[in-house]
């Protein structure tokens, strides 16, 4: 299914795990992808060479999202095409303290460095390729769509560290506000995943300790399933297609039902 084909897609933070999983997809879709990194320009390249596998035409630019600078960076990358139709914000952050009640176990600093990227982030990729996806709509008549990467954490207060969940609620109620404001010439969306067998987990433990982290989400997940980055994509580009053209405003839960807990018998 090529239903994409002919528009063009930024994602931000794709060098690696969601975002690879979801540029790599619209690509296979028939959509152009500007490839996003912060810091690993061969993780990026090998995303682009996935993308490229699929039929797309791939812009890899670096840029910090925490930065106007590189968000003006990268709208200028889209702004060679004349438009974007398809806006992802995936880039993300966080410090791991587990234990929400150690409230030393974060400082001043840690709070800023992950709103800066999981709210400001998003916020400033907006306000520099807003004239573009405008530019897009105007000119295909479709609204142009932007999908902002949330978590679980912002929905149930949990996950990796209480400013990973806080930033992530900010970005839920930021969602909800720009979809009223930026109507009805941009959708803007939220994908809400919870658990994802990434990097992300797999850097902070040892092997061992990943498989016993698997075997409890599958456990305690009605769908008795730990969730891979593919499993995320696959629903969160549903926003970015067509059969969402009447979506705006939606944070997806897409958790294997992690959020319900396990039925007691």
């Amino acid at each position: 299914m090529r239903d994409l084909e002919g528009r063009i897609a930024l994602v931000t933070g794709s060098a690696t795990g969601l975002g690879r999983s979801m540029a790599v997809k619209l690509a296979e879709r028939g959509a152009d992808v500007i490839v996003n990194y912060a810091r690993s320009a061969a993780d990026a390249e090998e995303a682009a060479d996935l993308c490229r596998a699929a039929g797309a035409q791939v812009q890899v630019v670096q840029a910090d999202v925490a930065d106007p600078d590189g968000c003006r960076t990268l709208a200028e990358a889209a702004a060679q095409r004349g438009r974007l139709d398809i806006l992802i914000n995936n880039a993300g952050i966080t410090r791991h303290a587990r234990d929400h009640s150690d409230l030393n176990a974060l400082s001043k600093a840690d709070f800023m460095d992950i709103y800066e990227v999981n709210v400001v982030g998003p916020y400033l990729m907006l306000q520099a390729t807003k004239p573009l996806l405008v530019a897009a709509q105007v000119q295909t008549g479709r609204a142009s769509a932007v999908l902002n990467t949330s978590s679980i954490a912002g929905v149930m207060g949990i996950g990796s560290s209480v400013a990973y969940a806080a930033s992530k609620g900010a970005l839920n109620t930021m969602t909800l506000s720009l979809a009223r404001a930026l109507a009805p010439k941009i959708r803007v969306n939220a994908v809400c995943p919870g658990f994802i067998g990434t990097r992300w987990f797999k850097d902070t433990m040892d092997e061992d300790a990943f498989a016993k982290t698997l075997q409890a989400v599958e456990a305690n997940t009605p769908l008795a399933a730990a969730s891979g980055p593919d499993d995320i994509a696959d629903a969160a580009l549903f926003f970015v297609s067509d059969a969402a053209r009447h979506v705006t405003g939606e944070l997806l839960l897409v958790d294997a039902g992690l959020h319900l807990g396990k039925a007691r018998a």
